[in-house]
């Protein structure tokens, strides 16, 4: 699969298999996440893997926010299902004392970010399928894992095989109105 193809047909999972992930393939996994682009190579990122079924149903009970989804008429996070179920929970952290911070930019979240998209399409071109999960009561979610004070938990990702298979995406604005020519508007 190319790049181009690899990012048109990526879709937000939510629904896996019971088949499990090869520790393999999680290599393969990090192998090109380590590689993605970070500020001034700080390489911030760290990554926990979670299989455990009682681990995974506890994150997944941390994910519901009331504050944020109870406005938006959700009784539960979308994807708090996917995390109990994924064979593989990926728990994204970064160090932000090993990242810059410029003008009040924090750029671990950059990392972070650019991480996720790696890991994303990289399961996406192993057939596995995944979900970014970004909100979260991070302070009990660091008591479950042992994460250190100094860390930020950034981002959840349930991983597995898909269970059904997404063909369309959901709707996207069209090129004018997400890029402008040599000024904005």
């Amino acid at each position: 699969m190319d790049t181009i193809e690899a990012i048109i047909t990526r879709r937000s999972i939510r629904r896996f298999s019971d088949r499990p992930v090869a520790d393999s393939i999680l290599q393969s996994l990090f192998e090109a996440v380590r590689m993605s682009p970070s500020w001034a190579n700080m390489q911030c990122w760290r990554f926990i893997t979670v299989k455990d079924p009682a681990i995974k149903e506890k994150i997944s009970e941390l994910t519901y926010v009331e504050s944020f989804f109870a406005p938006k008429g959700y009784k539960a996070n979308p994807a708090k299902k996917g995390l109990a179920e994924a064979p593989v929970v990926i728990v994204a952290c970064a160090d932000p004392s090993h990242s810059g911070e410029l003008w009040g930019q924090h750029y671990y979240m950059t990392d972070i970010g650019i991480a996720a998209q790696s890991l994303m399409l990289t399961a996406h071109s192993l057939g596995l399928g995944t979900v970014f999960v970004g909100v979260f009561q991070e302070e009990q979610l660091r008591l479950l894992l042992n994460v250190p004070s100094h860390i930020r938990i950034v981002g959840l990702f349930p991983l597995g095989y898909p269970r059904d298979e997404k063909k369309e995406g959901p709707p996207r604005k069209a090129l004018n109105e997400i890029v402008c020519s040599e000024k904005w508007g």
